[in-house]
């Protein structure tokens, strides 16, 4: 930077240095896509075989998702496309099923979650009786290693770019001293400006070919992806950066006289409004977004990166400028005001974060036992030794050391610096991993076991789901249909009973709740493992009933 002596351009590199060695960092192996959303059920069920074919198959995920163009569909037993245009439904995705040959049906998905992560996958079921599986040459269930590893990089590219921006301008709005030129500080802000602006098209660039599965110049769902939820939040954000770029020109202006207009009471207001509001577009792209208690997540996340941006963006601008170009009188009084700062960012950036991990870990176990939980150890443990040398800083504030010796405090805030770097790349990585929360639950529905059978008799078929089923808590649903059809088939009455014989357990009545005309649901224990017999009589006028059997493996 010209203006700048060869001691603060070699400082400069140092840390561009330690940046360059964070992004280094996250280009190493790439890790298969994490996918945010699990899918909980299917209807009919995987691997599971059903006596009529279905006009459509559905599936159940843990949050809203909506299907990739061209990326869902169904293989008949012969091969052939047997799968219409999906739509979805919340959490639910339904695929119109045009054909009805018997044998084994290839289901293959690839999906959008709530939070922007792409979810793929594939599962059969038969109608009739199984048959060989039929191939599938483009199941659009991968994720180019040379997009999973940019992307992260985009994120951190961003992160740098607020730290630039928000840091700098409050010090240059309350703690800068007016005989200073603004010159060098005011690129390094338009410097963050720059990185956001680079970071959000390389975020919309890049979520094009993560959608489809494809390389890195395959952009062919741009478009879907300008559409989506994620591409309008990141139009706002160009949109308010813009704007923001725009309100702080007046203020890095440089006056010869000292005086500057754009930071009057109102034009704070609106500068600060325009900031929070782009800020809030970063947790609305990722995890918050789809996390339980969405609105809660996003502001949190929101104060988790305005303290960071805060904190190591005042640190830049000690370390970069006023430590060595403030006079001792200056820092006596910049200093203190700082270290309250700093401490007011630390704690927002800690309880923010305890919150956030409340809601995306939610047990010691996925603390312990995920990827993501491990990320968030290792980030706590870097925290930890931030806040020791923060705290040693704060020390030398407070002994009013820092003032009359800034070459100590410069080696305190350069050992802050380098850790928190470090943290950052921690966090662009944190955000492509699956939820903790998400993790566990998809762990258990791969170890948990779910039941589903059609059954015919003269007068209905019968859908049949038990979940998980296995021994402790169950639900059962229960669908009544057309005779060898999938039209609804209202029922008067619904009765129920299960029994181990093996065990010597005699038939139980198991309570049933009507919930539509030809859906009953029931809740149960099953209170040990083996092949349990369920009987259903269902009545459908004053004077017709028939009873089908069903036996299950219910499984510990």
């Amino acid at each position: 930077m010209s203006g700048m002596t060869a001691d603060q351009r070699r400082r400069w590199a140092v840390l561009a240095a330690l940046l360059l060695g964070a992004l280094t960092a996250l280009l190493g192996p790439a890790s298969p896509a994490s996918a945010h959303a699990v899918l909980q059920r299917t209807t009919p069920a995987a691997q599971s075989v059903v006596q009529a074919a279905p006009t459509e198959v559905t599936l159940t995920f843990s949050e809203g998702v909506r299907p990739v163009t061209g990326r869902v569909q169904i293989i008949a037993p012969d091969g052939s496309r047997a799968g219409g245009e999906p739509t979805a439904d919340g959490s639910s995705l339904f695929i119109p099923l045009t054909g009805d040959q018997r044998g084994t049906y290839l289901v293959s998905y690839r999906v959008i979650s709530a939070d922007s992560h792409p979810v793929s996958g594939a599962f059969t079921f038969s109608v009739g009786a199984a048959s060989a599986v039929p191939s599938l040459t483009d199941a659009g269930d991968k994720t180019d290693p040379v997009v999973s590893n940019a992307i992260p990089v985009a994120k951190f590219i961003g992160y740098a770019g607020l730290v630039l921006v928000i840091g700098p301008v409050l010090v240059l709005l309350f703690l800068w001293p007016t005989r200073l030129e603004r010159r060098v500080p005011a690129r390094v802000v338009n410097t963050g400006l720059g990185l956001i602006a680079l970071s959000t098209l390389l975020a919309l660039y890049l979520q094009a070919p993560y959608t489809t599965g494809g390389g890195l110049f395959s952009a062919g769902a741009l478009g879907d992806v300008i559409a989506s939820s994620f591409g309008t939040a990141l139009l706002v954000r160009l949109g308010l950066l813009v704007a923001i770029a725009i309100m702080l020109r007046p203020i890095l202006a440089e006056r010869a006289d000292g005086v500057r207009s754009g930071d009057g009471p109102v034009d704070l207001i609106v500068l600060g409004t325009l900031g929070a509001a782009a800020v809030i577009t970063w947790p609305l792209t990722g995890h918050p977004s789809a996390s339980p208690v969405a609105a809660v997540s996003v502001v949190v996340d929101a104060i988790h990166l305005i303290s960071m941006a805060v904190w190591i963006g005042g640190l830049v601008m000690l370390l970069g400028f006023l430590l060595r170009r403030a006079s001792a009188r200056e820092l006596g009084a910049i200093l203190p005001i700082w270290s309250r700062w700093a401490a007011l960012a630390v704690s927002a950036l800690l309880l923010a974060g305890v919150v956030n991990a409340l809601i995306e870990i939610g047990t010691l176990d996925a603390l312990t036992g995920t990827t993501y939980g491990r990320f968030i150890i290792a980030k706590t443990a870097l925290f930890g030794a931030v806040i020791g040398v923060a705290a040693y800083s704060r020390s030398l504030v407070r002994k009013h050391v820092a003032a009359e010796q800034p070459g100590r405090m410069r080696v305190a805030i350069w050992a802050e610096v380098a850790i928190t770097v470090v943290v950052l790349g921690l966090s662009s990585v944190l955000v492509q991993q699956t939820p903790a929360r998400t993790e566990a639950e998809n762990a258990s529905t791969e170890d948990g076991g779910y039941y589903s059978v059609l059954v015919d008799s003269p007068l209905y078929t019968l859908q049949v789901e038990l979940d998980p089923a296995k021994t402790g808590n169950n639900s059962m649903h229960l669908y009544a249909y057309q005779p060898g059809t999938t039209n609804p088939l209202a029922v008067e009455e619904w009765t129920t009973t299960t029994a181990l014989p093996a065990a010597g357990i005699e038939p139980i009545d198991l309570p049933m709740l009507r919930f539509s005309p030809n859906h009953a649901i029931s809740d149960f224990q099953m209170p040990a493992a083996g092949d349990w017999e369920f009987k259903f009589t269902l009545r459908t006028s004053e004077i017709d009933q028939a009873t089908v059997t069903v036996t299950v493996n219910v499984t510990s």
